[in-house]
C-alpha cells in the first residue's frame, strides 16, 4: 500500500470514530429526553438504566452510522483540499479516483459489516429494548406519598400528607379515605402525625398513626336505611398496612415481542411475510365463499330470463311476489343484504390489516440492504464535496453534511411511511432516497475529478461581473 493510501486512511479514521461517538451521544440524549418522565421517580436500579442506554445505542446505530459517514468523509478530504494536500497528491500523479480507492475499499466493509449487524444484531437489540422499554414504561411509581396532595397509589385507597420531615419517614396530618366496595364499607382516618417505612423484603409499605380519629360507615344497599351503622374510634397510635409488592419491576416474555416486524432477521421476516400471505389467501378466499351464494342467486336468475324459452316480462320484482308476502319478502331481503354488508366490512378490514402487515415486514426487509448502500452513497456524496469546498474542521462541513443528510432523511422517511400505508410499493418507498442521491453522488464525484470550481464564490463573482459587463456594452 502507498504512503498515500495511509495518508488517506489515517485522515479519516479518526474524524469517523470521533463524529460516530458524537452522534451517538446526541441520539442517546434524544432519547433520554424523550422517556425520561417514565425513568424518573421509579426506583430503577442502576444497571436497568444502563441497560436500557446500551440497547437504545445499538439501536441508534442505523442513523448515527450514515451521518457520521458523510461527516467524516467530508471532513477528511475537505482538510486535505485546505492543507492542499489533494493538490500534492494529484501532482504526484495520483488522480482522486486512486486516492479514493482505499476508503471506498473500507467503506464497503464498513457497509458489510452494518449489513450483518443489521441483520442479526439489531433485532436482538430491538427485542431487548422494545420488552425492557414497555416494562418501564408500565412501571408504576416509588413516590408512593407526595405532600400536599391525595395520591391514589394504592387500589381503594386515596392518601394525603400535609407535610413531610427532611428524614422521609415522619408524617403530619395525614388523611386516609378507604372505599371497599366488596363489602359496602368506606372508612375515613385522620391523624396528627405519624411514620411510615417499609418491611425488610419491601412487601409492604407500614403507616404508623398517632393521636387519630377512624369513621366507618357500612353503607350496605344503596335505599335508604334508618339503622344505617355509622361508627366513630378514637386512637392512640393504629397501624396501616399497604400492599407494595406489584410495585417491583417484573419482566414480560420475550416471546411475546418477536413477532414485531423491527425484531427479526432476513430469514424470519421472509418466514411471516409467506406465512400471512397464505393467511391473508385464506382470508380473501373465505371473502369468494361468503359472496358466492348470493352471487349464485343473481346469476342464476338472469340465465333463466335470459333463456329463449322463458317469456319476456316488463313486470317489476315486487310485481312477481304475491301482495301478502311482498313486506316479508322486503325485510328478508334486506336482513340478508346488511349481514352480508357487516360480513364484507369484517372480512375487509381483516385483509386490510395483512396487507399492512406484509407491507410491514417487506419494509423491514429492504432496511437492511438500504443501511449498508446509504453508507456508500453518503460516502460518495461528502467525498467531492469535500474536495471541493477544501474545508476542514467543524464548522462549514458540519453545516453540509447536515443538510445532506436531512434532505437524506427527509426523502427516506416519506418513502417509508408511504410504503407503510399502501400509496407505493415497499420496493419504491425504501429505496427512493438512495435513488434520488446516487446520481448526485455521481456528479459529485465527477465534478471533484474534473477540478470543478462548483462552490467557488469567487469564481461566480467573476462570472457575473463578466456577464455584467457584456450587457452593459450591448445596450
Amino acid at each position: 500500500m502507498k504512503k498515500v493510501h495511509l495518508l488517506v486512511i489515517k485522515a479519516f479514521i479518526r474524524p469517523f470514530f470521533v463524529t460516530f461517538l458524537i452522534v451517538m451521544f446526541v441520539l442517546l440524549m434524544l432519547f433520554l429526553f424523550k422517556y425520561i418522565d417514565d425513568l424518573i421517580g421509579k426506583g430503577f436500579e442502576w444497571y436497568v438504566i444502563l441497560e436500557l442506554m446500551w440497547y437504545a445505542s445499538a439501536t441508534n446505530v442505523a442513523m448515527a452510522l450514515p451521518l457520521a459517514m458523510l461527516l467524516s468523509s467530508i471532513m477528511t478530504f475537505g482538510s486535505l483540499g485546505e492543507n492542499y494536500e489533494l493538490v500534492a497528491i494529484k501532482a504526484a500523479g495520483i488522480s482522486l479516483q486512486k486516492a479514493m480507492m482505499p476508503l471506498i475499499i473500507l467503506i464497503s466493509m464498513l457497509s458489510v459489516a452494518a449489513f450483518l449487524f443489521s441483520d442479526y444484531m439489531l433485532p436482538v437489540a430491538n427485542l431487548k429494548m422494545g420488552s425492557l422499554l414497555w416494562d418501564v414504561r408500565n412501571q408504576k411509581s416509588t413516590k408512593l406519598i407526595q405532600e400536599g396532595i391525595f395520591n391514589s397509589t394504592f387500589e381503594n385507597y386515596a392518601i394525603k400528607v400535609e407535610k413531610k420531615d427532611p428524614d422521609g419517614q415522619t408524617l403530619h396530618n395525614v388523611l386516609i379515605y378507604q372505599n371497599n366496595g366488596s363489602n359496602g364499607t368506606s372508612s375515613v382516618i385522620k391523624a396528627k402525625s405519624g411514620k411510615m417505612y417499609k418491611t425488610y423484603d419491601d412487601q409492604y409499605l407500614v403507616m404508623i398513626l398517632k393521636d387519630g380519629v377512624r369513621y366507618e360507615e357500612k353503607t350496605g344497599s344503596k335505599v335508604y336505611n334508618p339503622r344505617q351503622i355509622f361508627s366513630r374510634f378514637f386512637f392512640k397510635e393504629t397501624e396501616q398496612k399497604f400492599d407494595i409488592s406489584n410495585f417491583k419491576m417484573k419482566r414480560t416474555d420475550e416471546d411475546l415481542f418477536k413477532n414485531n416486524a423491527a425484531m427479526l432477521n432476513l430469514k424470519q421476516l421472509k418466514y411471516y411475510q409467506d406465512s400471512t400471505g397464505r393467511i391473508a389467501d385464506s382470508n380473501a378466499s373465505a371473502i369468494y365463499r361468503t359472496l358466492l351464494p348470493s352471487y349464485r342467486v343473481f346469476f342464476s336468475n338472469y340465465k333463466i330470463a335470459q333463456h329463449p324459452k322463458v317469456k319476456a316480462s316488463n313486470k317489476q320484482v315486487l310485481e312477481v311476489i304475491p301482495e301478502d308476502n311482498r313486506s316479508q319478502t322486503i325485510e328478508y331481503a334486506m336482513s340478508q343484504a346488511r349481514t352480508l354488508s357487516e360480513s364484507l366490512t369484517i372480512r375487509k378490514e381483516e385483509q386490510e390489516g395483512y396487507y399492512k402487515l406484509i407491507r410491514r415486514y417487506i419494509v423491514e426487509y429492504h432496511r437492511k440492504f438500504t443501511l449498508a448502500l446509504s453508507c456508500l452513497v453518503l460516502f460518495f456524496i461528502g467525498a467531492p464535496l469535500g474536495a471541493i469546498i477544501r474545508k476542514g474542521g467543524l464548522g462549514l462541513p458540519v453545516v453540509v453534511s447536515i443538510i445532506f443528510f436531512l434532505i437524506f432523511h427527509i426523502i427516506s422517511t416519506i418513502g417509508e411511511k408511504a410504503a407503510r400505508e399502501g400509496s407505493i410499493t415497499p420496493l419504491l418507498g425504501m429505496w427512493i432516497a438512495i435513488a434520488v442521491l446516487s446520481p448526485l453522488g455521481a456528479f459529485l464525484t465527477y465534478k471533484a475529478a474534473s477540478d470543478s470550481v462548483l462552490f467557488d464564490l469567487d469564481y461566480y463573482k467573476q462570472y457575473f461581473q463578466r456577464l455584467f459587463k457584456r450587457f452593459k456594452k450591448s445596450s
